[in-house]
């Protein structure tokens, strides 16, 4: 059973750690123009966005995909 979790860059990962690690990245700015949701463009934080994520799948699905596609910039930063 570890074996398909250790394939899932996602696994473990809660939604608010990829929220602030892309935050910290991009800023809500670049986030905004590269996933268009309101909750990114006007009056932007952590708290709101989270709401909005944990009851709209298709925009958490974005999120995550971003994260997904962002990681190896993320370690190669560390």
């Amino acid at each position: 059973m570890e074996k398909n979790h250790s394939n899932n860059p996602l696994h473990g990962v809660t939604l608010q750690k990829i929220l602030e690690e892309l935050v910290a990245f991009y800023g809500f700015d670049t986030l905004g123009e590269l996933i268009k949701i309101r909750c990114f463009n006007e009056n932007p934080s952590i708290k709101s966005s989270l709401t909005f994520l944990r009851k709209t799948d298709w925009a958490r699905k974005k999120v995550e995909e971003l994260y997904i596609r962002t990681l190896p910039k993320l370690k190669s930063k560390d």
